[in-house]
């Protein structure tokens, strides 16, 4: 249940940093790569909330599997701004070990889950 907690936090206050990225992007008239980055970003932790529900353990593994595909998909988008220069290398650095530990802590979670 703890791990749980820290995701839940931990994501959206991810969702939060994403949010403020996105505006600044948008001030930067880049629009479809930020709205990528928005949706898959804030993403996360609407899935992880879908979790703390789930029907069964199966669909928790599930619904926090989605969570994981759109924290890689976030972290493609980041790496993507970075090199294509819409962010700059701080902005980068302030959000990507962010993005890292979201993934190393779902990975974990859901192999818990599944006894593995």
């Amino acid at each position: 249940m703890e791990k749980q907690n820290v995701i839940k936090q931990k994501s959206f206050t991810f969702a939060i940093e994403i949010v403020t990225l996105y505006k600044i992007l948008v001030e930067r008239k880049e629009f479809v790569l930020s709205k990528q980055l928005l949706r898959s970003g804030t993403s996360i932790g609407a899935n992880v909330r879908e979790a703390e529900h789930a029907q069964s353990k199966a669909d928790f593994i599930h619904k926090l599997s989605i969570a994981l595909k759109e924290a890689n998909e976030t972290e493609y988008w980041m790496d993507l701004l970075f090199e294509t220069q819409y962010i700059s290398e701080t902005e980068f650095q302030a959000i990507k070990p962010k993005i890292t530990e979201l993934l190393k802590i779902l990975v974990s979670i859901i192999n818990t889950s599944k006894g593995k």
